[in-house]
């Protein structure tokens, strides 16, 4: 199931009260996404891919439109034929399929010929142009530079590859390129993971606002070498995105603050490799599933106006990078074999499990996965499966408070493990580590663990609290201040806030020993730059974590009930800030929350 959608909107009154030929409810149409590709007659890759995966994401809510650029007769086994009909006739496909269902996002694919790159380029500037000067709406534009297949065959000439490269690229939101097609734009071998760095910088300056290099195929098996449980490229699948400042920024919730997960800052996404040949189409997939999810974004962000509810309406470029690769990882993992060559990605809808969910990686050198302590939940807890585990138990509901009087008051509150410290109203270094140092010695004396708000300088030096908790930004300063090792070596617990498919990448990147999601439901508590998530985007990123890490739900939850129906939708914990604070019996509060996360 898709995260928040509002295709229906009719209640029942509303349809009993319309005349028979208006019993349908009202449907929000679908987005419009075109590929703009070549025909692969035996159905793995190509327009036939692009408009599997465009239908097959969105569960719907986008539609696939194509334009045809070449025909080919090819099967599993191989390419056996291309026709590529006149300019004049794809011109004419764009005409018509313009005219008519305008696009919100655009895939383009193989352009064998300069004729060909020349006029789609010529189109996308044209709709571009338009889209800037408030005629329409300019379309995301994500352009596959099909120019070498997967066994490292060349497929277009130099003519067509310069037309792509001075005619499209400057027009594409991003490019796509495998490692084979990143190396025959960059004219040189990439070698190590700084020369895919270095040479992504290089095709970005070409042009396009962003650029992806697919990494499935891995350096050591580029160096001849032979995987073996000896030699074995443990990174898996790695692509690399980089992207310019410009549209890392759409979206973006605190413009002049950095996050893990922002493409500018150059991220390399991580995930399982499969070691099978049923990958037929796999590029094509990507790049269509890409523009697809953005689509579906931006078409939530549109119908839902200021009732914006769940993580699809924060779905920006780097959450369609991240929603893709996991539905492309999917779709490996459940390929089968056709004919007797290789089969092709299968399609399997929206990302629903942690398996395939990619992470960002701080640094794609990095193999060994060194986690911060790992908690359990409480129900984990309870299971006999989990009885001999030594990671703590995160409690039920986490009080976040604002002083240390508070700390005072709820160390002594039966059900009450874990408090964390919020402090808002200062930033005098001095006065923070008194603070932090007061509530640990109230927290130590009731066996209570304390974790630190965003403070984590004070909270190492203070000695003795349990874990620390960081919102995105603060994890990307944490990260460039060097600090991300100083929590780790001083053995402290890590807590790591998302709103967005991005940022879940990220925090998982770190090995957190929780990940919190919010606001679950609006709050007056916090300016919060996301729209509330709602409970399906709880029930989702329980899916897309890995069962051991607890998730830790936030945001307007000021009671039992409701704390009841984030368990029931897969919360571990909920933090609270209201729900005890303005309660008149503190005591009554807690033990009703506590009961209603059992």
């Amino acid at each position: 199931m898709l995260p928040h959608t509002a295709a229906f909107s009719a209640t029942l009154d509303d349809i009993i009260l319309q005349p028979t030929k208006s019993l349908l409810p009202k449907v929000v149409p679908p987005a419009i996404v075109y590929t703009i590709a070549g025909s692969d007659s035996g159905g793995g890759a190509g327009i036939q891919a692009d408009l599997k995966a465009i239908h097959t994401i969105s569960g719907g809510s986008c539609h696939g439109c194509s334009a045809i650029t070449c025909l080919t007769a090819q099967n599993s086994r191989g390419v056996t034929g291309v026709h590529a009909p006149p300019v004049e006739f794809l011109r004419t496909q764009l005409s018509a399929l313009e005219g008519d269902l305008f696009p919100l996002a655009v895939k383009v694919g193989m352009l064998g010929t300069r004729e060909l790159a020349e006029e789609v380029g010529a189109w996308i500037c044209k709709l571009k142009k338009n889209g800037n000067s408030g005629q329409q709406v300019a379309p995301l534009v994500v352009v596959d530079p099909v120019m070498i297949s997967t066994s490292g065959h060349k497929l277009i000439d130099d003519f067509a590859k310069s037309a792509l490269i001075e005619k499209v690229f400057p027009f594409a939101d991003l490019v796509t390129p495998n490692k084979f097609e990143a190396e025959e734009l960059l004219g040189r071998k990439l070698r190590t993971y700084d020369d895919v760095e270095a040479g992504a910088r290089e095709i970005l300056a070409m042009g396009p606002k962003a650029v992806l290099i697919k990494g499935g195929h891995s350096l050591s098996e580029e160096q001849g070498k032979e995987r073996t449980s000896e030699n074995n490229d443990s990174s898996g699948s790695q692509d690399y995105l980089l992207m310019s400042i410009e549209i890392s920024e759409v979206g973006k919730p605190v413009i002049d603050r950095q996050r893990l997960c922002d493409g500018s800052r150059g991220i390399w996404l991580r995930s399982e490799r499969y070691d099978t040949d049923n990958t037929h189409g796999t590029g094509c997939t990507l790049s269509s599933a890409i523009a697809t999810a953005w689509a579906m974004g931006q078409r939530e962000r549109e119908i839902s106006a200021g009732e914006k509810i769940g993580a699809v309406c924060s779905m920006y470029l780097v959450d369609a990078c991240c929603v893709a690769k996991a539905y492309v990882n999917a779709g490996i993992a459940r390929g089968v074999q056709l004919g007797k060559g290789p089969g092709p990605v299968a399609h399997t809808g929206f990302p629903n499990s942690h398996k395939n969910f990619p992470t960002i990686e701080l640094n794609a050198n990095v193999t060994s996965k060194l986690a911060f302590p790992s908690m359990q939940s409480y129900h984990s807890a309870k299971s006999s499966s989990a009885s001999s585990s030594s990671a703590v138990t995160l409690g039920r509901i986490l009080p976040i408070v604002d002083s240390v009087e508070w700390v005072e008051r709820l160390v002594s509150i039966p059900g009450i493990t874990d408090i964390q410290l919020r402090l808002k109203d200062t930033s005098d270094y001095a006065t923070i580590l008194d603070r932090i140092q007061r509530a640990q010695t109230l927290c130590i004396s009731n066996g209570i663990r304390l974790w630190i708000n965003d403070h984590w300088k004070a909270a190492i030096e203070a000695g003795g609290c349990f874990g620390i908790h960081l919102g995105q930004e603060d994890v990307a300063s944490c990260v460039d201040d060097g600090g991300l090792d100083l929590i780790h070596s001083s053995g402290l617990a890590f807590g790591v806030s998302t709103h967005s498919y991005s940022e879940l990448a990220a925090a998982l990147g770190v090995r957190p020993s929780y990940v919190s999601l919010g606001p679950v439901f609006p709050t007056a508590s916090k300016d919060v730059k996301f729209d509330p998530q709602g409970l399906e985007t709880v029930r989702q990123w329980r899916r897309l974590m890995p069962p051991s890490i607890p998730l830790v739900a936030i945001g307007g939850i000021g009671d039992a009930y409701i704390a009841k129906k984030v368990r029931e939708s897969g919360a571990d914990c909920v933090a609270i800030i209201s729900a005890v604070t303005t309660h008149e019996d503190v005591h009554k509060s807690v033990s009703d929350l506590n009961d209603a996360m059992n």
